[in-house]
């Protein structure tokens, strides 16, 4: 237990390092800019580390949920459980993030600790890092896209695209079907399981905001298409005026 300890206080040391580094290398950018760059950091360390973890290192998350961590997983589990605390201090201190993120917060922060104290289940703790950072680097994309005037373009929708189909797939179906598994299965403990459910429907939460942007979204689009189709009839009814 003590070397888990030292290992998440040298995890958070090193993400407050990092912050603080970028911090001195962009001071021209804002704290929010150099936070979401640590946050992208950590969500292509977690989607390698985890994805490693579930299909080749192992095992299968979804058929042996309870089994007991492997170093690896608790590696994994340290990494992730450093940037939750630094991202939980640095939103609260600046207050830039609502309940909803920063419950969803709370909740891997404690359920990564249940499952490092218990020494079990690192696998599906892993498996949720994997699902619920997988879509991070495109949410942080779309903002880096938006500060630097580029939203607009066509990257931005395409962006947008893959991030609602990415979330829609892991977060609610992939979830829901890892969801079943653990609580089907008798090896995990009571409150693994409870803590499965709460992660889940805290997606079912980010999805309905999700599920409003696309309705915007798609709103918006076929507002642009249309005014494009009107300004190409009055460009060619002038046209024909004009002959």
């Amino acid at each position: 237990m003590a070397l888990l300890v030292v290992g998440a206080l040298l995890c958070i040391s090193c993400w407050v390092s990092l912050y603080f580094l970028l911090c001195n290398l962009n001071g021209s950018r804002s704290c929010e800019w150099n936070c979401r760059l640590v946050t992208l950091v950590h969500g292509i360390l977690a989607v390698c580390i985890t994805g490693y973890i579930g299909y080749v290192d192992g095992p299968w998350p979804f058929t042996y949920p309870g089994t007991k961590n492997t170093p690896l997983q608790i590696s994994a589990m340290l990494v992730s459980l450093g940037y939750f605390i630094f991202d939980v201090a640095w939103c609260v201190y600046f207050r830039t993030e609502g309940p909803v993120m920063l419950a969803h917060h709370t909740v891997s922060i404690l359920g990564i600790l249940v499952t490092l104290w218990l020494g079990e289940s690192g696998i599906e703790s892993c498996a949720v890092l994997f699902g619920s950072e997988i879509t991070n680097p495109l949410l942080q994309a779309r903002w880096f896209l938006k500060q630097t005037g580029r939203y607009g373009t066509r990257t931005g929708d395409v962006v947008d695209v893959l991030f609602v189909l990415l979330f829609v797939l892991m977060r609610v179906f992939v979830g829901g079907t890892m969801l079943y598994c653990e609580l089907s299965s008798p090896r995990p403990r009571f409150f693994i399981k409870c803590g499965g459910v709460a992660m889940y429907a805290l997606s079912w939460v980010f999805m309905v905001d999700i599920v409003r942007f696309a309705v915007r979204k798609s709103k918006r689009w076929q507002k642009q298409k249309a005014d494009r189709r009107e300004a190409a009839v009055a460009a060619n009814g002038h046209d024909g005026k004009t002959d």
